[in-house]
């Protein structure tokens, strides 16, 4: 059960714990300091103008990186399960 709570998941990324846990931290942490700026972005649209998509950028830049294999893959939004039931 542990194994399987804590240490599958960075192994089958080829990480150990404490290693994935800081790369898991440090993005959580930059998503929500770039979330905070859209949100604020949202009130006063003359502030953080890029600061939402540069980050999304930067941190798929990283992930693709971090996955070579991403390349080989069609993006997720053409896969159906992402795709929306209905649309607005």
């Amino acid at each position: 059960m542990i194994g399987r709570l804590f240490l599958k998941h960075p192994r089958d990324v080829g990480e150990s714990y404490p290693q994935h846990m800081g790369v898991a931290m440090r993005f959580g942490f930059l998503m929500v300091r770039s979330g905070l700026a859209c949100m604020i972005h949202g009130i006063v649209p003359a502030l953080f103008t890029r600061t939402g998509s540069g980050m999304v950028k930067r941190l798929y830049g990283e992930m693709r990186e971090r996955q070579p294999d991403l390349e080989e893959q069609k993006p997720a939004y053409l896969s159906p399960q992402w795709r929306p039931e209905y649309e607005i």
